[in-house]
């Protein structure tokens, strides 16, 4: 029998694990146990784990975090089912590769839910404010069905550094004083503040009008509300409460909308509100992030509206996504000294990306990036040209391939169109590399050579910006 502290212990099953693999310990023969999930009257608690094994077990790269994730589910088996895998990787390294084997597929449907579950209780919780003896508290009850209390921790105190907070679940209950997260045993609902039912509450209040005002009834589908808005959060969303007349009254909202129908004219006529509309897009999957973990949100682009130059990236980065700005991470900086030797005030330039929201996969804590596909960059488009339509530049640079397609709606690479000008709608395209190209190239000579080729690039779109 082998003792698991917790039943989110990964690390206590991974050198278990590793151990009897190492000695080619049937699955048959374990049983997997939790402190608090009893024993078993068959089960030899006295029996000790084989030592060390002399070679590290071979695994693939996917198979720590899949088994870190399925670890968090509920499913008793969950334990077990990962040993055989790990035993079966040893004579099939390849094997999670097949969709079909009966004891992957189970094991990616374990750790797809538990990811789904993160992203729910990410999106769900909702805090009340209280006081105590240090001042103002705010306080959030959640009933996740699997083990993820501590594996979202790190998501709260990033998002609500500066608060004091608790998340109380049945389970766990952890807590946030400002500088120290801590740990404490599960509670039950009635230790959790009450929902405020007279509506004095402000953040409540803010919740329910926030709900409100983005609840689109031409686009109601209540099937797929309810399957990303299960009802068994409802209890605990303060703005539960809107739905119900919501729906009702969405047909009648729908015509009205029809009736007033806002005239092509009065669309956004200037950058700043064309950047407003922009944060509530939902063109493309992209501003749902990756693996359960969203993007900051749509990063528009910036500069003055009559900018005779504009400079189009590919998407933001991990840095422009935190900061909520383009072009401000490593690529953003070498683009500055670029600009700066081609005498270029980045002031004077209007900066943006063909693509909004940051597209990127999770490996461990790092969202590694990801190119956007074609769809999402025509998708994309829709804001770019409007873009365009508002600042009526006189010379477009496009850094690298997507900001190509972006711009013309073609495919087109940076090595056939470089040093030939492509007429446009609006202007000059000048087609170059983007600084994070130059940035990975590994030879330190090809590097330069890349980087004196923008900054060349960047003095002709100068000139052409300012011809009249």
């Amino acid at each position: 029998m082998v003792l698991l502290a917790r039943e989110d212990d990964f690390d206590g099953w991974r050198d278990a694990a590793r151990r009897l693999a190492g000695a080619r310990v049937s699955p048959d023969t374990v049983l997997w146990q939790t402190a608090d999930g009893g024993g078993d009257l068959f089960a030899d608690p006295g029996a000790a784990l084989p030592p060390e094994p002399a070679h590290d077990l071979r695994v693939p790269r996917a198979f720590p975090d899949l088994a870190e994730s399925a670890i968090l589910h509920s499913d008793p088996e969950r334990f077990g089912l990962l040993y055989t895998l790990l035993l079966r990787l040893q004579q099939e390294p390849r094997l999670l590769e097949d969709a079909a084997d009966p004891l992957v597929r189970r094991i990616e449907a374990l750790a797809k839910t538990v990811r789904r579950e993160i992203h729910k209780m990410h999106a769900f919780v909702r805090f009340r404010e209280v006081t105590d003896d240090d001042g103002s508290r705010f306080v959030a009850w959640f009933e996740p069905d699997h083990h993820i209390v501590r594996a979202t921790a790190g998501f709260f105190v990033r998002r609500f550094t500066s608060m004091r907070w608790s998340i109380l679940t049945p389970e766990l209950s952890i807590h946030w004083d400002g500088f120290t997260l801590t740990e404490s045993a599960g509670a039950d609902r009635a230790q959790a503040p009450a929902e405020d039912l007279g509506g004095d509450d402000a953040l409540e209040a803010l919740w329910v009008s926030y709900y409100r005002s983005i609840f689109n009834p031409a686009r109601l589908k209540v099937g797929m509300m309810v399957k990303e808005m299960p009802r068994r959060y409802w209890k605990n969303l303060p703005e539960a409460q809107a739905i119900a007349p919501l729906i009702a009254g969405a047909q009648g909202r729908e015509a009205t909308m029809t009736a007033q129908q806002v005239a092509p004219a009065e669309r956004p006529r200037t950058l700043g509100a064309l950047a407003e509309e922009a944060q509530s897009c939902r063109r493309c999957p992209l501003w749902q992030g990756s693996d359960g973990v969203a993007t900051g949100g749509c990063v528009f682009g910036e500069g003055p509206g009559d900018a005779k130059l504009m400079i189009v990236g590919e998407q933001p980065g991990d840095e422009e996504d935190r900061q909520q700005r383009a072009f401000v991470g490593p690529a953003g900086q070498l683009l500055d000294r670029a600009l700066d030797e081609a005498q270029i005030e980045r002031g004077t330039v209007y900066v943006t990306n063909a693509v909004k929201h940051f597209k990127f996969v999770m490996r461990g804590k790092r969202r590694l990036h990801q190119t956007p596909a074609a769809p999402e960059v025509t998708a994309c488009r829709w804001w770019l040209d409007q873009e365009i339509g508002l600042l009526r530049p006189r010379a477009t640079v496009m850094l690298g391939n997507t900001a190509i397609r972006g711009v013309t709606g073609k495919a087109g690479a940076v090595g056939a169109l470089r040093g030939k000008p492509i007429t446009l709608t609006q202007g000059t395209g000048i087609a170059t590399y983007h600084p994070a190209y130059v940035l990975r190239v590994p030879d330190k000579d090809t590097a330069e050579r890349a980087f004196a080729d923008l900054v060349a690039d960047l003095r002709v779109a100068r000139l052409a910006a300012d011809e009249v």
